[in-house]
């Protein structure tokens, strides 16, 4: 009796990505926070924004849900994203 093993894994390495550059300070900027959707992160990204406020010094914070906790953000989230300085990414389970 003989197997045959199949590998899964794709023959090409994804390309690799840049992170990036990290902001010299958190006063006066504009934090993106995108939510999938679940009522846990409603709490958590409350507690979130009072500390990105009262001890960083944010200017603002814009709170955008995704239509699908599963599946990536939408597009008019993601055409939103240029606009913020920084982007928070939760889940609520």
């Amino acid at each position: 009796m003989s197997f045959i093993v199949l590998d899964p894994t794709s023959e090409k390495a994804a390309p690799a990505g840049k992170t990036a550059p990290r902001l010299d300070t958190l006063a006066g900027k504009t934090i993106g926070f995108i939510s999938n959707g679940k009522k846990g992160t409603k709490g958590f990204f409350g507690h979130l924004e009072r500390i990105l406020r009262e001890e960083h010094g944010v200017a603002d914070v814009v709170l955008r849900t995704k239509s699908n906790y599963s599946a990536p953000a939408d597009a008019h989230i993601v055409a939103e994203i240029k606009r913020w300085d920084a982007v928070v990414s939760g889940i609520g389970d």
